[in-house]
This record gives C-alpha cells, structure tokens and sequence, in this order.
C-alpha cells in the first residue's frame, strides 16, 4: 500500500521548487472535460498527519456524543478551517505552501478518522450485543477485548470505500449529483484558499434533484450524524427568508463569488470563534464534572423532574448541535418529545401498560414508547429508500432504451447525433489522467479481500459461517448505491433503513440468532456510510481539482488508524462508565436490539400495537408528500393556495427521523437542542433587523441579494460556533475521562 502511494505522481513538478501561484496549460493534466492541477501538493504525509490528529479529536468527541444520544459528525468544514489554520501559522517555515488540493486530503483524513465511531459500530451494534441476555446471546460472544475489536472495525471498515469508487464515474461525473455537504466544503476550501467559487462551473444534470426532507442524516441504528447540518441545514435556516430575495439561486452563487467583501469572513475571526465556543464547552464540562448537579435543572418543577424525566442540561454542546441541525429539524424533535415523554408515556405509566421506573428501557415507559420511535424511523426510512430505488430503476430503464435507440435506429444504422453524444458522453466520463484515478485492480482487488477479511473475522469473533456474511456483503452493496444516490440528491444517507432492511431479511437467513442478526445489519451500515463519507470527500476533490487517488489513500490511512483510536477509547468508556448506564443510555443500541428482536419472534409491549400502526400509517405518507413537494406540478397549486414558496415548504415538511429522536432520547437532550437553534434563529433576524435600519438611516435599502448574503455569512459563524461547542465539551470530557481511567 505504501509502495503503492509513494509512486503516485501527486507533488508538483518542481517539489521543492518555488510555488507556481497560476497554472499554465502545461501544468494542467487533462484528458477531458476536467483539469488537474499539478502545480500545488495533493498527497503530503503533513497533511495526513494534521488530518488524523483532528480526526482523533472529533473521533472522541463523536463517540463520547454517540453513545450517549445517538449523534455524530463529520465536521468536514471544521477540519479545512483548522488545517488551514494550522498550516497558514506555519507558512513562513514552509518550502511549498498549502494548497487547496492538500487541504481536501487533508479533511478527507480527518473525516474517516473521525467517522470510525458509527462505521464501526461503537455506538450501536457493539453495545447492543453486550445488552443480550445469556439466552438470546446463545452462547455467542458479545464482549470484545481490544484485539478483538479492532480485528471488528478491520472487518467493517474497506468495503464501503473499496465499493464507492466506481461509483464516482456515474454519479459525480456524469450525473453531477450535488453532494451538498461535500459542495459546501469545497466552497469553504475555496474561500479560505482566495480561489473562486468552483461551484459556478457547474451545471446539475436532472437526476441531481432530488427529494428535499428536512431531517437530520441518519445512522443504521437509528442515531443521527450530521452530513447536511454542516452544509445546508443550520445555514438554511439562518439564510432562507421568504422575502429575502426574488433572484435564482444560482444568480445568488455567482453574485456571492464576486461580493467576497459581503459573503465572507476572515478565516482569523472564525478560528478564534471556534477557539471562544471550544473553551466555553469545555469549560462547562469541567463544571458538569466537579458539580453533577447542573447537569440536570428541574426547570419545569420537581414533579415533572422527578416522575417524568422532564430535565434541562444546560450543555453548550447540544445548544451546537441544535444550532448545527436547524431550526425545523429541532421544532420536529422537540415535537416529537412532547408526543412521547409528554403525552404517551405518562398514557403508559397511569394505563399500567409499563408499571416500572419511567426510565427503565424494559418495563417502564421509556422502552413502550421506544417502539413508537422505532416504527416511526422504520416507515419513513423504508418509503424514502424505496423512492430512491424507483428512481434508480427508472433512470436504468430509461439508459437502456436511448442506447438501445442509438444501436437501431430505423434504417439500422446509428444517427450521427447519437453517436456524437455517446461519444461525448464517454469523452466526459474519462474526466481525469489515469494516473490521478484509482487503478481498477486496486479496486477490485480490495474490494475482493476486504469482502475475504471480513468473512474470515466474523467468523472466528461470532462463529458466523462466512456464506452468511458474504450474503450480509451481497446484500450491503446495492443498498450502499441508494444510499450514495440519496446522499447525493438530499445529502440524506438513509443507513437507518438500510440497516433495517439487512435484518429484516437476515430474520429469514439466520431465524433466532439474534447476534448474527445484529452483525448483518452493522454490516450494511458499514457499507453505506463508508461509501458516502467516500462519495461527499471525491466531490469536493472533484470540484478543487484534487486527485481522486489522493482522497482515496487518505481515506484508507484514516480509517486504519482509527480503528485502533477508537477501539480503545471504547474500552476506557466501559471501563470508568456502566454502558448502558445514565451517563451513557446509548438509545442507538436499544433500537437495534429491539428491531432485532422483533425480527425474530419476540413479543411486544402491551396495548403499544395500536400506536405503532397508527404513526407508522402517517411517516408512510409524508415521505411521499415530501417526494411530491419536490415535484413544481404538484407543489405549486398547494404553494399558491397555501400563500407559501415551495423551498419554505419543503424546509418545514416533518420530519419522521427527527421526530423518533425526539422520542427515543430523553427530553433534556432535546431541549437544549432546541434552545440552541430557537435562539440562533432569533439573533440572526435581530441582527438582519439592524443592518437594514442601518441602511435605510442612510438613505437606501438592503436587497434581497444583499439580505441573503448576509444570512450565509451569519450562518456560516453560527456553524462554527456550533462546532467550537460541540468539540469542546467532547474533547474535555474524554481528557477528563483519561484522568478518572488512570488515577
């Protein structure tokens, strides 16, 4: 592999040589419609380095979130930020500087360093198996020593990535799918870098449109992890107003790539942002540490406190995390804790339906309602990717017919504007030298042996027959492609109902074996969100002229190293902490484990049948109002009568994950999210408010143009700050957790 790596022609032609600020045509290797640029760094062992050192910060940061609510990050615009940073307080020490190209190997790193906590399963899979009784465990090994697992993320963790490179050809390449989280990161690379906005050149094809649902990206165990949240979510709803602007939206990408002075922000002032937010988190999570009590404000009164789990955490992290997610997303999950702590489960408890302690995930009524999450999560995943797998089907049907046209044409011979346009087609597909792309053997090959190891592993860890986890595999791959497809039209990864589905169907393969249930649908998880973390880094590298060969070491040497992170920051957590216990509920795990149960046979809850049925029925239909909200036919007609814009609509549809969230975790994680992002939301108008009384002191108004690049700029610092928080507290909390390991 390294042998491998060093031989990519990756660093300019003149390594050491003075930087080129301007390529010239002959520094540009094209073979098609794209270029890339030779004269700046691509792979550099620094910037992988950085990358995994700010990897390994958000990987604890993520675990630390992950089994304690469910959420995750990729923070790809926060490692740019930071790399860059980091590199521009070194510039003058430096023989070449930092480039743009580097910057995305860079994040690339990073991103897979610190996804390792859901593609491995830390925060789900591994906890449910230690949440079996002896009986359902049927003797199978559920604990695993630190050997083990790592030996468990090698196993879960090349696949997906070996599987997502062929899919760059069809579905960044020819399709042009947004990505817009990976959009987003190259448009922050760009800024920081003082290059243009590399969005202007491109034009998405139809197939880039897809399905707009405000929610947050989904892990396979039901938890979130946010992809769209950095890049559109928490700017959308701090930079959409109704009247804000009457201009198209590309009118406003470009308008906003020649205002720099109005839509940007010095990369000085947001890192000490970050830095303010960072310490600030911390800081309360040393307060937290040393007086427990804070961390639990019977704001509502103690009867409400202390019988019906009704608590505010004052957390900066979840007022980040809100902020990050967006304000519909959080009003949805605030709603859905209303519905679930507020209405049922009291319903439950007085019903004598779930007489045990309102928290106990068993008998009290937390574990009732949890099936109310679960069928909520399961309808709306499964229509969602059942929509994108007719879209897929049909766009197949629809490839096949035209070349099917251009092979026989009426006199049996094609026309020539066929073959023109396949040939362009197929021109455009070659995009990139050979020697900038991933070579197919490579690629095959891996995906081959990694499909061998994975197999192998399973086998000797859980006594799995390795046909069992080869179907496991078969059956990840399709999925993982409505998955990426999904992920590139809404920047929605539905690994929720893709994890699902490989237990549903694993139910029938592996009838009763509940551990082998578990690890089918952490495989299929795995694939997917591997892909896509995949697929959202090769776009930006698309888009900054970034070598895909590059991204894709970068993210296999990302993904190694944090198996080994993760791995044992997973065993400091179970050593100092009980998981499940209170500091760590880890409600992913009890969806997983109650899916599979359910899956094998295993009886419900009393009376909770009738409110499965009925949510269910109604997160069945909104994903398809949802889907028919994207369609202008359709959309306009009810916009019009409505008296609203179809992106508002759209913005605001319900969210059937964000609902389930707002369920399955306790209120005072809720609230705080909430908080966070109602607040946020209200600044940003106030702030709006000023500047345009400001103007209109001086005699002029602010247009619709100007109001949205100032809502983009304020949404940008608002994520930051938001990362700042989020970061902070998940940092202090694991040094903290260090100390209380080896005192």
């Amino acid at each position: 592999m390294l042998y491998w790596v060093r031989n990519i022609r990756l660093w300019p032609v003149h390594r050491f040589g003075k930087h080129v600020d301007h390529a010239s045509d002959n520094d540009l290797v094209q073979n098609g419609s794209h270029l890339v640029d030779v004269t700046q760094p691509q792979f550099t062992w620094r910037a992988v380095v950085v990358g995994l050192l700010f990897g390994t910060i958000l990987c604890f940061s993520n675990l630390w979130f992950g089994l304690q609510s469910g959420w995750i990050s990729m923070m790809s615009l926060q490692a740019s930020l930071v790399g860059f940073a980091v590199f521009k307080a070194l510039e003058r020490v430096l023989s070449v500087p930092f480039g743009p190209a580097e910057n995305v190997i860079l994040q690339t790193t990073a991103v897979a360093t610190a996804t390792m906590p859901l593609a491995g399963g830390f925060v789900g899979i591994l906890p449910a198996l230690k949440m079996l009784d002896s009986d359902e465990a049927n003797g199978a090994r559920t604990q695993l020593n630190f050997g083990q697992l790592c030996a468990w993320g090698m196993a879960l963790t090349f696949f997906g990535v070996f599987f997502a490179v062929p899919l760059r050809r069809q579905m960044v390449i020819k399709e042009k799918l947004r990505f817009p989280s990976g959009t987003a990161t190259a448009q922050m690379i760009s800024v920081l870098h003082k290059r243009p906005d590399p969005t202007l050149d491109e034009e998405p094809t139809a197939q880039s449109t897809g399905i707009q649902v405000n929610e947050c990206d989904r892990t396979g165990d039901g938890g979130v992890r946010l992809r769209r949240q950095e890049s559109n979510t928490a700017a959308d709803s701090i930079g959409t107003n109704d009247s804000a602007s009457s201009a198209e939206p590309e009118n406003i990408s470009v308008a906003s790539a020649k205002a720099d002075s109005v839509d940007d922000v010095q990369w000085a002032v947001k890192l000490v942002l970050l830095c303010v937010s960072f310490l600030m988190s911390g800081g309360y999570a040393l307060l937290a540490h040393f007086f427990p009590a804070i961390s639990a404000l019977p704001i509502f009164g103690s009867y409400l406190s202390e019988n019906w789990a009704w608590n505010l955490m004052p957390s900066l992290s979840y007022a980040g995390q809100g902020i990050i997610m967006g304000l519909p997303t959080c009003i949805w999950m605030l709603t859905g804790a209303v519905a679930g702590w507020g209405i049922l489960s009291p319903l439950a408890k007085t019903e004598g339906w779930a007489p045990g302690p309102v928290t106990d995930w068993k008998t009290g009524s937390r574990g009732w309602i949890l099936w109310v999450s679960l069928a909520v999560m399961i309808a709306e995943s499964m229509i969602s990717l059942g929509i994108v797998a007719f879209k897929e089907i049909y766009a197949l049907y629809y490839r096949l017919r035209h070349y099917r046209h251009i092979a026989t044409s009426a006199d049996g011979v094609p026309q020539p504007q066929d073959l023109d346009m396949h040939a362009a087609s197929n021109h455009e597909l070659d995009e990139v030298d050979r020697r900038f792309l991933v070579p197919n053997w490579v690629t095959w090959g891996g995906l081959v042996a990694s499909t061998c190891i994975c197999m192998g592993i399973v086998k000797a860890l859980f006594d799995i027959p390795v046909y069992d986890t080869l179907i496991a595999v078969a059956l990840a791959l399709p999925l993982a492609v409505l998955g990426v497809r999904a992920l590139g039209e809404t920047d929605l990864n539905p690994v929720s109902g893709i994890g699902k589905v490989s237990q549903v169907v694993f139910a029938g393969v592996m009838p009763g074996n509940l551990v082998g249930n578990l690890i089918a649908g952490g495989i299929a998880e795995a694939g997917a969100q591997q892909a896509g973390d995949l697929m959202q880094d090769l776009k930006t590298g698309h888009l900054l002229s970034a070598s895909p060969r590059a991204q894709f070491a970068g993210q296999m040497i990302g993904s190694v190293f944090s198996v080994f992170i993760t791995a044992g920051a997973y065993l400091l957590y179970s050593k100092v902490y009980d998981i499940p216990g209170p500091q760590f509920p880890v409600p992913t795990a009890q969806v997983w484990l109650d899916m599979a149960r359910l899956v094998n046979g295993h009886p419900l809850p009393p009376h909770v049948w009738p409110f499965i049925i009925g949510f269910a029925l109604l997160f069945v239909v909104l994903p398809i109002g949802a889907a028919l909200m994207n369609s202008a036919a359709f959309a306009e007609p009810v916009c019009r009568r409505l008296a609203i814009k179809q992106t508002t609509l759209q913005r605001w549809w319900p969210s059937g994950i964000a609902f389930a969230m707002g369920i399955y975790n306790a209120p005072n994680f809720t609230l705080m999210r909430a908080i966070g992002a109602i607040f946020v939301s209200i600044v940003s108008e106030l702030l709006v408010a000023r500047s345009k009384r400001i103007q209109r002191a001086s005699g002029a108004e602010i247009s619709g143009l100007q109001e949205t690049l100032i809502r983009r700029r304020l949404g940008i610092l608002a994520i930051i700050m938001a990362s700042g928080f989020v970061l902070g507290e998940g940092t202090f909390s694991f040094f903290i957790l260090l100390s209380q390991a080896f005192a």
